[in-house]
Order: C-alpha cells, then sequence, then structure tokens
C-alpha cells in the first residue's frame, strides 16, 4: 500500500481513466432494456403510419352532418363495418354523401370521409336516442347496415390521428446516448425497429470477504454476523443499471478469494470486494491481489490506498485477469462500502455503459441540526442524511458510526462536509448527494 494519502477526487478521476466504455453490440429490443444507444436512430416509416379514428364512432363527410343536433339529426344511410387492421371499407369503396361507416378505435379512415363522429354524439343505429357504446359486431357479422343519426356537427379532421401527426419518415427517434427504457422501446417497435446497436449493460460480480460472514436464513453462532454487504452492493449495482452477480462470502484465505475472483471473471466487466482492505492480519483482499500485476503489463496489479474520506478510508483499485478487468476493493464496513459504491462504484458502471454524465445530482441544501456538526480535519467527510426539496434542507440520519446500516437504510442523500470544514453550524449551506 502506497503511504500517499489520495484525496476522493484523485482516486475517482484514476478509476474513470483506466474504465473504458464496453464495446457497442447489435441486440434485440427487449434484451436492450437498460442499455446506451450508440447511434441516432431515424424514423422510416410515418407514425401513425394512416389517417385513423381516435373514438369508436361514425366515418362521415362534414357536410353531411352540418346543422345537425338533438331536435334535428342528421341521418345517415351506413354502408359497412372498418375495424382496426381492416385496410377500409369493403371491396374498396368509399363514404359517399349522405353515408357512413361504422368505425373502431385505431381503424383507417375510409376513403372520402373526412372525420369521426364519438358513438356518443349518435344514436349507435339503434334508431333511439344517444348511445353509451357500439352495438357488438356478432350482433351483425356480415357488416353495418341500416341508419344512423347524428346529433351533432364536426369539424374536417375531428377525432382523427392523421398520418405522420407523432413522427415523419427522416426525423430523428432516437439520439445516440439515450438509455433504452420502456417508452424507448415502445418508439422503436413502432416505427419497425427490431434491433438497436447499443453498448451492453456492463457485468459486475460482488462478492465480500470474512470468515465472520454467515448467509442471511442460516443459524448465527458465537462470533458471526449477516452478510449485508453483498446483497446491498449486488442490488446498488443492478440499480446503477448494471448486470449484477453475487458470489457468497469467501472466508479470510487469500488463495481461496484469488481463485474465486480467477473463476468469475469470465463473467466480469468490473470486480467488486468487500472488505479486507484495512491494515489487520487477516485482510486477506490485500494479501490476494497485491502481487497479481503483470510486471511486464502496464496498468495491471491493485493497488491499495488510504484517502482522505471518512467513512472508507482503505479502497483498492486496479486490473486483474488477461483482460485487465478493472477490480475496486472496498472497505467492509457496511456504510463505508456503500458510501464507497456510490462514489467510486457507480461512475465506473455508468462509464462502461457509455453514459456521458457518470455521477449522481447534487444539490446545495440547509443543514437542519440542532447543533454544530464536526468533521475530522483534512477528511471529506459524507453523512448520511434526508432531504427535503421543498424546504431546500437536509437532515442528518445516525450518528458518524460506519457500522450504522440501519440509518443508511432511511438516508435518501449523503451530506457532504468537505476537507477543510470542522465545524458545521445550523443553517449551513452544503452539498448534497441524492440516491433517489
Amino acid at each position: 500500500m502506497s503511504s500517499t494519502i489520495w484525496s476522493v477526487d484523485e482516486h475517482l478521476d484514476d478509476i474513470l481513466a483506466a474504465v473504458r466504455p464496453l464495446e457497442p453490440i447489435e441486440l434485440q429490443l427487449p434484451d436492450a432494456q437498460g442499455c446506451v444507444l450508440v447511434e441516432d436512430v431515424m424514423v422510416e416509416v410515418a407514425l401513425p403510419p394512416f389517417d385513423n379514428s381516435s373514438m369508436d364512432g361514425y366515418a362521415v363527410r362534414i357536410s353531411d352532418v352540418e346543422g345537425a343536433s338533438e331536435e334535428f339529426p342528421a341521418v345517415l344511410t351506413v354502408v359497412g363495418d372498418v375495424a382496426a387492421g381492416d385496410g377500409g371499407l369493403a371491396d374498396g369503396r368509399s363514404v359517399g354523401p349522405g353515408e357512413a361507416a361504422r368505425i373502431m378505435t385505431g381503424a383507417p379512415l375510409p376513403a372520402g370521409a373526412e372525420a369521426v363522429v364519438p358513438v356518443e354524439w349518435t344514436d349507435g343505429g339503434t334508431g333511439g336516442g344517444p348511445a353509451d357504446a357500439m352495438r357488438a359486431h356478432s350482433d351483425a357479422p356480415e357488416g353495418a347496415s341500416g341508419e344512423v343519426r347524428v346529433h351533432r356537427p364536426v369539424e374536417a379532421g375531428a377525432h382523427v390521428r392523421v398520418r405522420g401527426s407523432d413522427v415523419q419518415p427522416g426525423a430523428l427517434a432516437l439520439r445516440a446516448g439515450s438509455v433504452v427504457g420502456p417508452a424507448q422501446i415502445g418508439l422503436l417497435a413502432a416505427i419497425g425497429r427490431s434491433t438497436v446497436k447499443v453498448r451492453p449493460r456492463p457485468r459486475v460480480v460482488v462478492l465480500s470477504t470474512g470468515s465472520e460472514l454467515v448467509q442471511p436464513g442460516e443459524e448465527l453462532t458465537g462470533g458471526r454476523i449477516y452478510d449485508s454487504n453483498s446483497f446491498a452492493l449486488t442490488a446498488a449495482a443492478r440499480d446503477a443499471g448494471a448486470i449484477a452477480y453475487r458470489v457468497p462470502a469467501v472466508a479470510d484465505d487469500a488463495e481461496t478469494l484469488r481463485a474465486t475472483i480467477e473463476d468469475q471473471l469470465i463473467r466480469a466487466d468490473i470486480v467488486v470486494t468487500t472488505g479486507g482492505v484495512s491494515v489487520g492480519a487477516y485482510d486477506v483482499v490485500k494479501e490476494a491481489l497485491s502481487s497479481v500485476g503483470d510486471e511486464d503489463e502496464p496498468g495491471s496489479g491493485i493497488d491499495f490506498r488510504k484517502l482522505a474520506m471518512q467513512p472508507g478510508k482503505p479502497q483498492g483499485f486496479g486490473a486483474i485477469g488477461p483482460d485487465h478487468t478493472p477490480l475496486l476493493a472496498l472497505p467492509g464496513n457496511p456504510v463505508s462500502s456503500y458510501v464507497s459504491f456510490e462514489l467510486f462504484v457507480r461512475p465506473a458502471i455508468r462509464a462502461l455503459m457509455g453514459l456521458d454524465d457518470v455521477h449522481r445530482p447534487t444539490v446545495r441544501a440547509s443543514l437542519d441540526v440542532d447543533k454544530a456538526l464536526t468533521s475530522p480535519a483534512g477528511k471529506r467527510q459524507f453523512l448520511r442524511g434526508t432531504y427535503d426539496a421543498q424546504s431546500g434542507t437536509v437532515t442528518p440520519v445516525g450518528g458518524p458510526g460506519s457500522h450504522l446500516i440501519a440509518a443508511l437504510a432511511q438516508a435518501d442523500a449523503l451530506i457532504v462536509l468537505p476537507e477543510d470544514v470542522t465545524s458545521a453550524e445550523p443553517g449551513t449551506q452544503t452539498q448534497v448527494i441524492l440516491l433517489r
């Protein structure tokens, strides 16, 4: 381990300088969710691709319903049905003077028609008063006929979705750098794209170390604790956009740990360990990984560092294996590991995805405390807090202890106290990292 004390920014800059976005691949739409587009997607077909009805009702010529009212309805001859998926009226006929076509939502506007009258403005072809809904197609499977009384006039284009009113051919659908979410997948499918070129979601392997760790659901014996870090960090990796794999806790044995990590490299774009990076006699991550670098390969190996931060002073970063897979070694205390993940691992995952902005949003907020907060000189302190956007205040939760995981579960922000601040009075404006 180097004797140099690194700043938070220096350590993060070092990580981001070494992390390169993953190579693009072509993926089917369902597999592209959460990925980042690497090319602009252009519209090749109009959306909607044809004029269609936005209502269940009757397709009419506007001159035929001009002046129509409840007292003096326009009486039109129904010449057929147009359902969604049809090409128009049967036999390719048009809606002529004095005629109407019964039309369903999404169905193409038939030739000759200029607008759609909602069924609620008609008698539904029953000869009675205003209708509530269409009669079922099963009542007349051969097609609508008879007469319909229209009680209100319409303007040209009323209740019609015009071809290309959403997007026109040649328009930009999605920009390179967009994250493919549910709405983007819907748009891509709507314009006929079945695949897109994206950077894949990074594969993150998370493993915790410590002979004291027991998996949740198992019995606790003397001196043992449940392994919470690997679960929290795996969830955090997924939240950051990665595909995450959790490895059950590895005992304090350097050879076992090294072998476990090497076995995981086949499915890892980045490896995250937690625990075993401090200065104790059983800190096996340092023991296992301090000598994994290849002297002939610049940039390989793991560098263990002390950072001017609280919590999270001991950190490790480097590359391992034949593909120089990035590895971040985080401290083992639950809060330290989570804060370290937010500050260092999450930006690395977002960089692998090819995102331009890899950081959580930050705001300035006023400290809502009863008495001044203290902070160690020369260290950047990160306190858990709850942020109130309406009042512009942030309130600490729990104490500064790096084992207080219950308070972490209540927090939605990290309060940042800079290196040159040793006391922060109530009302002090400070930087807040938003976690949700």
